[in-house]
């Protein structure tokens, strides 16, 4: 519970101290008296908004501090140890909001981020603003209410979790079955893409010399003809070679009389060495080649063959296997997806059977803790100057599917009168049935939702007189 209140330089407050003693507490005032700057330091201290404009002019700060109760509070006191907070029966929420419009949370002491500051104090508090019973006329706010009262909502939090990871897997399927049909009418062009390929038995060393073997076939007479004559002109009688060895001769003989023309006779000597090579080669080159026309026509249909399949792939012919090898992993990939289809529709299916079995679960906690909460509320509203008047927390079932939330809508329906129908509050409840149907609600949930401190903002409005008194 809250034992004191401690605010220092807050808008116009200079100084204060609050202490509070178990029980109820009521702060009253006339309007403009300081009652709403006491809530917003709480809602300061319990992790709210603030920024500079909240600082006492002229200070360069702001500070607020709560303590707290918890001696008896378990669960807020595991939550103090999960984040290495000690206490020692008390828990103490401090701000400080500095004039520049910096800010500063601490919790027994030490500093901790904003969001571990508001964890703490949403344990702490169940605060109730002005105006928050309109609040109670929207669907997923009487389902949040039920699923408190009814301990579900991590229960329901989990199908949620459920709900996403299914919504994800059909998104995936979606975008895989959308890019399957549009591959699969790809399919039959790859296909038989693939089997040109396959059928023209491609080999890497075909593919790097056939244009030069088409050449070369093609030219055989011209070449054979070319390479005969340069022959002849080098063996022939006083021909070039037999020229190189005579004056290879006379020049070593002149290199014994003048040393300087030793390199020039190695020169000449390499160069009738050389030609008596090419004689060689050349004689080799010529015993190679052959005027075959079949040979050329072969070719020729061959590099036609080639060139087709690579302008067809907008490549080289020496690329036409990387080109195959293209082909046969776009088949691959479309057969893949199909596999990958079939996983996800898989897991598809075992997250269906996962939501059934917990929505199955999160139906029934809420269909028994419905009935309970509906006399609770309806006892409730007795005291609070409602005879007659009864609550009903009515669960809708949805169509068929995985939805977020469950199976079930929540509705608060109520009758003001005995013998009316049961209808929508929005429907029947006026403004200061709408505060007391709030505040009962408020009440009979604290029981389950173990909040130590609830603070109400107003609960009174809309209503005078004896029912002011009784609420």
């Amino acid at each position: 519970m809250l034992s004191q209140l401690s605010v220092k330089n807050l808008a116009v407050v200079e100084t204060l101290d609050l202490a509070f003693s178990p029980g109820m507490s009521t702060v009253t005032g006339e309007t403009g008296a300081g009652k709403s700057i006491l809530l917003q330091a709480l809602n300061l201290a319990l992790g709210g908004r603030g920024d500079s404009s909240l600082v006492r002019h002229g200070k360069d700060k702001a500070e607020v501090s709560a303590v707290f109760d918890v001696l008896n509070q378990q669960k807020i006191q595991a939550y103090l140890q999960e984040q290495s907070l000690e206490d020692e029966g008390e828990c103490i929420l401090r701000r400080i909001i500095n004039a520049d419009g910096r800010s500063k949370a601490f919790v027994n002491g030490a500093s901790v981020p904003l969001s571990v500051l508001k964890g703490v104090g949403e344990l702490l508090v169940d605060m109730h603003g002005q105006n928050e019973h309109q609040l109670l006329l929207r669907p997923d706010q009487q389902r949040n209410l039920l699923d408190a009262y009814a301990q579900s909502t991590e229960a329901c939090a989990l199908l949620n979790t459920i709900v996403a990871e299914y919504k994800a897997t059909s998104n995936q399927i979606d975008e895989l079955s959308t890019n399957q049909d549009l591959k699969q009418q790809q399919q039959a062009l790859l296909q038989h893409q693939l089997q040109e390929l396959e059928n023209a038995e491609l080999m890497q060393d075909e593919l790097e010399h056939i244009e030069s073997d088409f050449k070369t076939s093609a030219n055989a007479a011209s070449l054979i003809e070319k390479a005969t004559a340069i022959l002849g002109q080098l063996e022939q009688e006083s021909g070039v070679n037999e020229q190189l060895n005579g004056l290879s001769y006379e020049l070593s003989l002149a290199a014994e009389t003048d040393e300087k023309l030793v390199p020039i006779s190695a020169l000449l000597s390499s160069a009738q060495v050389q030609t008596q090579e090419s004689i060689y080669e050349l004689t080799n080159y010529l015993s190679s080649l052959s005027v075959d026309e079949q040979t050329t026509t072969e070719l020729e249909a061959r590099l036609s063959e080639l060139h087709d399949l690579a302008r067809k792939h907008n490549c080289q012919i020496t690329e036409l296997i990387i080109a195959k090898d293209k082909v046969v992993a776009e088949v691959e990939s479309i057969d893949g997806a199909g596999a990958s289809i079939d996983a996800l529709q898989q897991q598809q299916n075992q997250l269906s059977q996962q939501y059934q079995k917990q929505a199955k679960r999160l139906s029934k906690i809420r269909a028994e803790k419905a009935i309970h909460l509906s006399n609770a509320v309806t006892e409730a509203m007795q005291v609070l100057g409602m005879p007659g008047s009864e609550v009903k927390v009515n669960l809708a079932r949805k169509a068929e599917g995985v939805h977020y939330n469950g199976d079930e809508g929540v509705d608060f329906l109520v009758k003001t009168n005995v013998g009316s129908d049961f209808k929508a509050l929005k429907k029947v409840a006026s403004g200061g049935e709408l505060s007391r149907i709030s505040l009962a609600i408020s009440v009979v949930s604290s029981d389950s939702e173990y909040t130590p401190t609830l603070i109400f903002d107003e609960v009174d409005v809309g209503i005078s007189g004896a029912v002011a008194e009784v609420v």
